[in-house]
């Protein structure tokens, strides 16, 4: 059996195989810069590692209170070095990078105080932390007022009402680096660090926190190295690898990474307590892959954009932009096709494809929607994964794989099912 065959056998048609074989050989210069991209990375880590000197040691498991973890102290180190940190938390009960963004928030936000978003609504799942939409627990709860200027039409930031909406009680900006449910550009690194040169002009004591999901090691520096004072993110996003099954890290300033700690653990106990239970060398090792697995999603999102714009769909980022992200968003106008997109990516899937997805009331979301994702880790947004919001425009947000060979075959699935359904033409 050769490969078209094995792919037939898989449920791609020829027709799907050779329109989607000719896009891809016309990425391959694409390809081979992303390539680049990763081995400069790939580098930074192992220097961090390196110069952390770490051992077999450091994958020891510990159980209880956690202290005296070298393995965690050290990974913590490890990603203060990898972005230029004073420190660290990199945590298996930092469960989400919902969660994480709520620490940093919540660690170092105090009654009296305005967190200001300059980027417009952060992502779903954050409005009832903030408090936009009510919740118990919400940081408006606690008196912590939320101001929010929203991008200009070109997606670009409103610079005018940014400096209007910064005054005495201001202590935070939030600033989301990735698209969330809207299909807005991502900001590079050079953009965030302009917005944040900007702010702390107007204010030069602002905390300048940045939601670094899905854009670790899209590119050669990160937030931190354009003066952030504080990065987010998910394990089971970018920097896991695949591996982490669970876990979020922050990293910043040593103050407000600390203040952080103490609402995690407790006040007086901060860093110094939580046990790693045997996670250190998934967190390490995942950490390690880190860049070629980005690598292989950041070629999957490309290779999307290219097939669906040639088949006259919007596509953000567009086919030929550069990328600060790994997530893709195509907008298809009609649910049927968000449906069958991700009922696509689910069949290409290695665990649970077999499953048929489903729009649904998520916990967090104001409509219902549908995630598709077959994945060794639950909710594992590096691994191969769609979801998206069945609500106007009816797009769909496709990110991860961890190789590029499943992520393209993800990609032909889901033109296959749509194909099947009618409702777009194969030329």
């Amino acid at each position: 059996m050769n490969t078209n065959e094995i792919y037939q056998s898989l449920g791609i048609s020829p027709k799907v195989l050779n329109f989607c074989k000719e896009v891809e050989e016309s990425l391959k210069s694409r390809f081979e810069q992303i390539d680049q991209t990763a081995e400069y990375n790939q580098m930074k880590v192992i220097k961090a590692m390196q110069d952390n000197r770490v051992s077999d040691v450091h994958f020891a498991a510990t159980t209880g209170y956690g202290y005296n973890d070298l393995g965690r102290d050290t990974l913590e180190q490890v990603y203060a070095n990898l972005f230029h940190t004073e420190a660290a938390l990199v945590r298996p009960n930092l469960i989400s990078g919902t969660h994480a963004l709520h620490i940093a928030l919540s660690g170092n936000l105090r009654p009296g105080d305005e967190l200001l978003s300059p980027v417009g609504k952060p992502y779903d799942t954050l409005e009832e932390v903030i408090g936009i939409r009510e919740s118990s627990g919400s940081l408006k709860e606690y008196g912590v007022s939320y101001r929010q200027v929203d991008l200009l039409e070109d997606g670009t930031f409103d610079y005018e009402n940014i400096e209007a909406a910064i005054h005495e009680n201001t202590k935070m900006a939030t600033i989301q680096r990735s698209k969330g449910y809207d299909p807005r550009p991502t900001f590079s690194v050079e953009q965030i660090g302009e917005l944040i040169r900007f702010i702390k002009k107007k204010k030069p004591d602002i905390i300048c926190m940045v939601d670094n999901c899905y854009g670790e090691f899209v590119e050669k520096i990160e937030p931190t190295d354009v003066g952030a004072d504080i990065i987010v993110g998910s394990l089971i996003k970018n920097p896991g690898g695949g591996l982490a099954p669970i876990g979020g890290y922050i990293a910043g300033k040593k103050e407000w990474i600390e203040r952080a700690s103490y609402r995690l653990s407790a006040p007086g106990l901060g860093k110094e307590v939580g046990a790693s239970l045997g996670l250190n060398t998934a967190f390490y090792q995942g950490l390690f892959l880190a860049p070629t697995v980005v690598a292989s999603a950041l070629k999957g999102a490309i290779f999307a954009a290219n097939v669906y714009e040639k088949l006259g769909y919007a596509v953000v980022p567009d086919s030929k932009e550069e990328r600060f992200d790994i997530i893709q968003a195509i907008t298809f106008g009609n649910p049927e096709s968000v449906i069958a997109f991700c009922q696509g990516i689910q069949a290409a899937a290695p665990v649970d494809s077999f499953v048929t997805p489903e729009p649904w009331d998520m916990p967090g979301y104001d409509a219902p929607v549908i995630m598709a994702a077959g994945a060794f880790v639950q909710g594992s947004s590096i691994e191969l994964s769609a979801d998206g919001p069945i609500k106007p425009p009816y797009a769909v947000y496709f990110q991860g794989g961890l190789t590029w060979y499943h992520a393209k075959l993800g990609v032909m699935m889901s033109l296959q099912k749509i194909a099947d359904k009618k409702l777009l033409f194969i030329p």
